[in-house]
């Protein structure tokens, strides 16, 4: 929240300042003169001295929107930190550039440093907070030593907690229980100090130790001055530092800052209605679906039945989340008639259509780029005899969105028809064989009114344009659309990630920097609950957690059978809504809405990038002026109100204790105006 006392306190800070051995700007004269309110630019100083904790809270700056200046501590050619690099006088105002400041710890400048005293003086004058990115637990940050009732070691498996205070102040987004990350027995993850707190330290996050509790982290008001103190090493991965990355800013910038946080999850379930090939555990391949010596006649497929579909009705209700099916209603159709001409699977998803999200993925999942020469192994792309590629025809991906989506409205399925995903991605580039994308795709899209197409984040995680369309990056689940149970799961695996002498492919040997191998083949019967489920629950959560709006992607197979799927967003969901307060729910969003998200994201980026974007506070009233056409995440405490022509209305929406959004002028406005509570 706005601390009102800080900011109306300049003026009197000013006199405090200038017993400082420091050079001070001429405008702390005009200060404490005529007591004029500062103007706060909104952008943070990060002092970076290249370890991970500094790494951390800058990611955490540049992934939200929130513009900084970082200064290399290392480099020869770096500007000095003085009273002129930090503030000046902007129409006659006094002016602090930086709102907040980051630095690797307490003083990285070393003892009797003038640019310590001259960010010790900037930060009394203009009220502004510093964040100690990793120190160690001793007087000088507030703390006792830690041989005073702390601790100093491996913090590897620690339960922390909120503490009250830390719940009623920047931490109130939180569930209570902060657990440092144990991932493995064998090797030290997280190391840190425990301190008990002195007069003026207020612990945020604590931990047992011996018969009492000590602080990991916690606020240290002194000489004027408000320090975040942060006594454990981290990285911008680590759970127990993206559960309070969000808090760390939010307190470096009393809850008033340019860029948003959201925890994003939205799962895609491909090929509704479509059967699955099935993998093949003796062969260790998929017959009928890729190059699968010997594989001829022992085809299988994987289909949800009507059991299945009334399983995923309930399951969203029960979970109070909403999957995305992405269907085939020809492949379907072709499935029915040649079993017998019913499917009450199909009869089921469709009673139960408003349930769920709908996303067209063509009538028939065909191929939608170059022409496959399947005679090669791998495929490559056919040529014709003048050696061109051959490409399907613009036509014929044209109909199958079209059919795909006429099938779905004489169904009654609600749809948006700006979104699309193809099978296997396919009409976009495919490296290797295919480096280009099919020069008829983007037409097609246009022909159906296709504005968002999905393509797969681990090989485009950038969003780009295909024609007037934009890619909206899907992260692909390790949970494999040609198995259906649980033994299939694990015997796949274990041939992908064990090596030749236990049975596996050996492709985890010969690709060291990109793959691990399993230390001893996984149990069929357990191999996939005990050790996939929690492998891949962490990594989906992990996104979860770093403000990534980019959609999963399964399929209906993990639906069917044993349901593979479930474990894994079950463990998901529920660690998630222990982790967090009722106030900060899983944001499950639509493909366009990500989209969107994602080009606001990169216009903002580029306006930051070219220096277009001014934005301050000047008391209560914050002011932002982005390019034309460009929208500005702000993020504001609850209160905040936004000056319309004639009065004011509700700012933002709220989410995690604080409101926000994208926002931008409204009618007759040159910027956007926004009024902080008192």
């Amino acid at each position: 929240m706005v601390n009102k006392n800080r900011m109306n306190r300049a003026a009197a800070a000013w006199a405090v300042a200038a017993l400082v051995s420091v050079a001070v700007p001429a405008s702390a004269a005009t200060v404490a003169e005529t007591a004029a309110v500062p103007r706060i630019d909104l952008k943070v100083l990060v002092v970076d001295d290249g370890g991970s904790s500094i790494d951390a809270i800058t990611a955490e700056l540049r992934d939200t929107g929130v513009p900084y200046t970082r200064i290399d501590l290392g480099s020869g050619s770096r500007p000095v930190i003085d009273a002129g690099f930090l503030s000046d006088t902007v129409d006659g105002r006094p002016r602090a550039k930086f709102q907040g400041v980051v630095l690797p710890s307490e003083n990285p400048f070393g003892e009797g440093s003038a640019e310590m005293a001259a960010l010790a003086a900037y930060e009394t004058a203009y009220g502004i907070r510093q964040v100690d990115a990793y120190t160690w637990a001793h007087p000088g940050v507030g703390l006792e030593y830690t041989d005073n009732g702390g601790y100093a070691g491996q913090l590897d498996g620690t339960r922390a907690a909120i503490t009250p205070a830390g719940k009623a102040g920047p931490f109130g987004y939180l569930g209570g229980e902060v657990t440092f990350e144990d991932n493995s027995v064998l090797i030290p993850e997280s190391f840190g100090f425990m301190g008990q707190p002195r007069p003026g330290y207020t612990s945020y996050l604590d931990a047992p130790v011996g018969s009492g509790r000590a602080s990991l982290l916690g606020e240290y008001v002194h000489d004027g001055r408000s320090e975040l103190v942060v006594t454990f090493g981290y990285n911008q991965y680590q759970r127990q530092y993206r559960l309070l990355a969000r808090g760390i800013v939010d307190w470096l910038t009393q809850g008033v800052h340019l860029g948003q946080s959201r925890n994003y999850f939205a799962v895609h379930v491909d090929d509704v209605f479509a059967p699955d090939a099935r993998w093949n555990s003796e062969l260790n391949c998929t017959p009928g679906d890729y190059a699968c010596a010997g594989g001829e006649g022992k085809e299988s497929t994987i289909r949800m039945t009507a059991a299945d579909a009334q399983y995923a009705a309930q399951w969203q209700q029960a979970k109070g989340f909403k999957l995305d099916m992405v269907f085939n209603g020809g492949a379907g159709e072709e499935w029915k008639t040649e079993n017998g001409g019913t499917d009450a699977m199909t009869a089921q998803l469709v009673a139960d259509r408003a349930k769920y999200r709908w996303i067209n993925h063509t009538y028939t999942h065909p191929f939608l780029g170059c022409v496959q020469n399947t005679a090669t192994v791998p495929w490559s792309c056919a040529k014709n005899t003048r050696g061109a590629t051959q490409w399907m025809s613009r036509a014929e991906i044209a109909a199958q969105i079209r059919d795909n989506h006429n099938w779905a409205v004489r169904k009654g399925i609600a749809l948006d028809r700006t979104e699309l995903v193809t099978g296997e991605h396919s009409g976009l580039k495919t490296l290797p064989q295919q480096p280009q994308d099919n020069p008829n795709l983007a037409g097609a899209l246009a022909d159906n009114g296709v504005r968002w197409i999905a393509s797969d984040n681990s090989r485009e995680p950038a969003q780009r344009t295909v024609g007037t369309a934009l890619t909206v990056p899907r992260h692909p689940m390790n949970v494999y659309y040609n198995t259906g149970t649980n033994a299939e799961m694990a015997d796949e695996y274990n041939w992908i990630y064990a090596s030749r002498a236990d049975g596996g492919s050996g492709i985890c040997e010969d690709n060291p920097g990109t793959s691990t191998c399993l230390p001893e083949p996984l149990d069929p019967a357990t191999g996939y609950l005990e050790h996939i489920v929690p492998q891949e629950a962490r990594t989906a959560l992990r996104h979860v957690l770093a403000n990534d709006p980019r959609p999963h992607y399964v399929h209906q197979s993990n639906l069917a059978e044993d349901r593979t799927l479930y474990p894994v967003l079950d463990q998901v969901l529920d660690t998630y809504r222990t982790l967090y307060a009722a106030n900060t729910p899983v944001v499950n969003q639509s493909q366009k809405d990500t989209g969107t998200e994602l080009q606001r994201r990169a216009a903002w980026d580029k306006a930051l990038a070219e220096g277009k974007v001014t934005a301050y506070r000047i008391g209560t009233t914050v002011t932002v002026k982005a390019p034309t056409g460009v929208l500005a995440p702000v993020t504001a405490p609850e209160g905040t109100r936004k000056q319309q022509l004639l009065g004011t209305t509700v700012y933002g929406a709220a989410y995690a204790g604080t409101r926000s959004a994208w926002t931008g002028p409204e009618a007759l406005q040159s910027a956007v105006t926004l009024k902080l509570p008192s």
